[in-house]
């Protein structure tokens, strides 16, 4: 994430277009209004489109505008996407999602910035940079017939794969910091208590909804449990069902005691590590300044389990 933003920033503020590629909910939007609020046009509009969410029959009158009286129900003038954004950025989410029709007026558009407004007559100009979002390389809809190659060659700038929330666990307790915060401080709620073992299934979890998930999850959490402790059974339940030998939490300050001889209180202090790892072996090294195998080694011949509570 910190070669992503090293890459905005070098880019924000050329004129050349971004497309944001990774899984529903990793954030490609808001990585795409940081390079708008990086870029020269940060005092312009930020004007997003969901491609998926329109339908075909409308999506022109969306972005382009329409005249009064330019179909039935259109009883007055309205302004497009592309009209709105003027002198901003208009940022299109799920662009492989965009009906072939409409492909080719953006083509067009690209080409001189011009457009007319459903039902009208007179050519009007707007100012745009272009922002992509897909799910998918592009590249693979061209091949399959999906989308038009001479857009995607128009549109082909520099592609930012972003990654999902399971390939960057450092960043879950800052996000989960920064959801609560954002989340108590809106609703006027006491921040919830996260316990050892929630907060090891929280850091476990593969978060498949990515950011998205995770926000909701958190914003639950400090609706349900806003000034108490949360329990594990506070959180979706297909969230800490697992599998036998995955990892799991033992409840439960960490005690040590001179009766338990200086083998068990390194296998205390090491179990503690992990849970506070979130199971990641090479962070809980990391703490303890050893060696990953080390620990591996404790866990291989069973002198450190970790459990969790049904």
């Amino acid at each position: 994430m910190r070669k992503l933003d090293r890459v905005l920033r070098s880019v924000a503020d050329k004129q050349v277009m971004l497309t944001f590629i990774g899984e529903s909910g990793v954030g490609k939007e808001v990585l795409a209004r940081r390079a708008h609020e990086l870029s020269d046009r940060r005092n312009g509009p930020f004007v997003p489109i969901n491609c998926a969410a329109i339908p075909e029959s409308l999506f022109e009158s969306e972005l382009f505008g329409h005249e009064r009286g330019a179909f039935t129900g259109a009883s007055e003038r309205a302004r497009g996407k592309v009209e709105a954004a003027d002198g901003g950025t208009l940022f299109f989410d799920e662009i492989g999602e965009m009906p072939a029709p409409m492909q080719a007026k953006i083509l067009r558009f690209l080409d001189n910035r011009r457009f007319m407004r459903v039902g009208g007559t007179t050519k009007l100009e707007a100012d745009v940079r272009l922002m992509c979002a897909t799910l998918r390389p592009l590249a693979q809809d061209v091949r399959a017939g999906r989308f038009r190659a001479d857009l995607y060659y128009r549109i082909e700038g520099v592609t930012l794969q972003v990654p999902p929330l399971r390939e960057r666990r450092s960043a879950l307790m800052p996000l989960i910091r920064q959801f609560i915060a954002e989340t108590t401080t809106r609703h006027r709620v006491e921040p919830p208590r996260l316990t050892r073992p929630v907060r090891a299934v929280l850091l476990q979890y593969d978060w498949p909804g990515n950011v998205r998930e995770l926000r909701n999850v958190i914003e639950r959490l400090c609706l349900l449990r806003g000034g108490r402790q949360v329990r594990l059974h506070d959180l979706p339940e297909h969230m800490h069902a697992q599998a036998p030998g995955e990892l799991a939490v033992a409840p439960g300050p960490l005690v040590l005691s001179l009766d338990d001889g200086l083998d068990a209180m390194v296998r205390k202090i090491v179990e503690a590590t992990l849970i506070e790892a979130g199971g990641d072996t090479r962070r809980a090294a990391t703490r303890l300044r050893i060696s990953p195998r080390t620990i591996q080694r404790y866990i291989a011949t069973g002198q450190v389990r970790v459990q969790v509570p049904g």
